[in-house]
């Protein structure tokens, strides 16, 4: 009775980390910025779902400012602007 009080406490314990680590997951997608392109690209200021995408993003901006595909515009000066503005200033890579 004991070992079972135990392994139930135990699947209990694996199954509340696992459903930590599920929720911290971010998928690195670039075309989730999408709603940003007009901030970075014209100077305008950031909506709230750019705001909201590029802090869900902020975890891969180092991966994508790696790729030459998208370096140029996630390190050019406005997407920097966009970031301060939105509160989440780009990370030191």
């Amino acid at each position: 009775m004991r070992f079972v009080a135990i392994f139930a406490i135990v699947l209990f314990l694996v199954f509340v980390q696992e459903t930590k680590v599920t929720k911290a997951y971010v998928s690195c997608n670039p075309l989730q910025l999408s709603p940003c392109a007009n901030a970075i690209t014209s100077s305008t200021t950031p909506s709230s779902i750019c705001c909201s995408k590029l802090k869900e993003q902020r975890p891969c901006l180092c991966k994508y400012m790696k790729d030459p595909k998208l370096q140029k515009m996630i390190s050019s000066p406005n997407a920097k602007k966009v970031a301060t503005t939105c509160g989440s200033p780009f990370p030191n890579c």
